[in-house]
C-alpha cells in the first residue's frame, strides 16, 4: 500500500516556492519551527546540510525526505 503524505496541496504548493538551496532561517519558516530546532535536526542529522563558508545550506529535496513528501 503506498504512503499517502499527511500535507495538503496547499502546503505543497507553498514548499514549491522556496528556492531550491535554504538558509537556516528559510528552513524554520518553512517548516515553521525556531531556528534553534532548524540546528539541533541538523546536528543530529536528521536534515542533510552542505557547509560553504560558515553558513549551512539545506536542499529544498532534503527537508521534503524529511517531511516524507514528494514535491513536482
Amino acid at each position: 500500500m503506498k504512503r499517502q503524505s499527511a500535507y495538503n496541496p496547499q502546503s505543497i504548493k507553498r514548499i514549491s516556492e522556496y528556492p531550491d538551496i535554504l538558509t537556516v532561517q528559510e528552513a524554520s519558516e518553512l517548516l515553521g519551527v525556531s531556528t534553534k530546532t532548524i540546528y539541533k535536526l541538523l546536528k543530529e542529522g536528521q536534515i542533510e546540510k552542505r557547509t560553504v563558508g560558515r553558513e549551512f545550506k539545506i536542499l529544498k529535496t532534503n527537508i521534503t525526505d524529511y517531511l516524507g513528501i514528494k514535491c513536482k
